[in-house]
């Protein structure tokens, strides 16, 4: 008896695997087209994303153009001692650190507010003008930026300063000086990304039943009670997990803002880990502590990401996993 129906289980086993197979076949063969779209993105992961990741043996190794790749010597974790043990590594650590979650206080949130504020322009027209305008920031580069930005915020001939200097008040070095350059760096990113961040919140605003904004103006609530007892609850799933995700860019920031801003007046702020990335790797050539740093970097990353989803899940959140 027992014999039979572990042979009745195996059928059926096989049978659900045949149509399985069957049913990829039939999915392929109907949606080839998509398929075929698919097969770009997953050749650019594959190519950019992963195969890089055979270099990350350099960290273990005290990489020699001369010997080759294959042929430098393994040292192990020293390479990782070494970069620990420079001065260097602490300050770009501890500005890394400030400019990141800096950027996540403001940053993050900031289009959460954009997005409450524009969900409640009943104007199509207007406000649709609006999120273009505020979308624009993000499609351009930060070499871009950080041009208008000297031109606008310069001390010695920058727009700003000179409307300031006409109304009667003295020049304010908003890059020149550490403090000052901080401000600014904080606010440039904010107008760069605010709008386009909430572009994921506006969606989720809009699947929000109508039935639940009926109810409580019946109830005598006003905007603001709306927004903060109907409309932030019911996005608070997409805020959690977009949080999560930003968490993980804490240890990363933006290479290409910093170096975009940076100059020589102000030192304080500007050496964060990729920039340190860039100095030892591609000008120093050193690719053994760029590769560690890199690689401890991303080590870091990926903690923060793991431990942000399981606090989020104790507190009764979905989570990412």
């Amino acid at each position: 008896m027992k014999i039979e129906n572990a042979s009745s289980k195996n059928r059926t086993v096989q049978k659900h695997m045949r149509a399985d197979r069957d049913g990829l076949k039939y999915s392929i063969r109907r949606d080839w087209q998509l398929y075929l779209l698919l097969l770009l993105p997953l050749a650019f992961v594959l190519v950019f994303k992963y195969a890089p990741m055979s270099g990350l043996l350099l960290a273990f190794k005290d990489y020699k153009i001369a010997r080759g790749f294959w042929g430098s010597e393994w040292v192990g974790f020293e390479v990782f001692n070494e970069i620990f043990n420079k001065p260097d590594f602490i300050r770009a650590l501890r500005n890394t650190l400030l400019l990141n979650t800096l950027d996540l206080l403001f940053s993050f949130t900031m289009p959460i507010v954009l997005a409450l504020l524009l969900n409640e322009i009943k104007n199509v027209f207007f406000k649709r003008i609006n999120q273009t305008l505020l979308y624009l920031p993000h499609f351009l580069s930060w070499i871009i930026i950080g041009a208008l930005a000297y031109q606008l915020l310069s001390e010695g001939n920058g727009l700003v300063n000179n409307v300031i200097e006409q109304l009667g008040f003295n020049r304010v070095p908003f890059l020149q000086e550490d403090s000052n350059w901080l401000i600014s760096y904080l606010a440039i990113g904010v107008w760069q990304s605010m709008g386009w961040g909430t572009i994921i919140y506006l969606a989720a605003i809009s699947g929000i039943n109508p039935e639940l904004y009926e109810a409580a103006t019946v109830d005598g609530a006003g905007r603001g009670r709306k927004m903060w007892n109907i409309t932030l609850p019911s996005i608070r799933v997409t805020i959690v997990t977009l949080l999560i995700l930003n968490l993980g860019k804490v240890m990363e920031g933006s290479f290409e803002r910093v170096y975009a801003l940076q100059n020589k007046v102000t030192t304080e702020f500007t050496t964060t880990i990729p920039v340190l990335v860039y100095r030892w790797g591609i000008e120093n050539g050193d690719f053994s502590r760029a590769t560690a740093l890199g690689l401890f970097q991303g080590a870091i990353a990926v903690v923060l990401v793991l431990a942000a989803d399981r606090i989020a899940k104790k507190l009764g959140e979905d989570g990412l996993l």
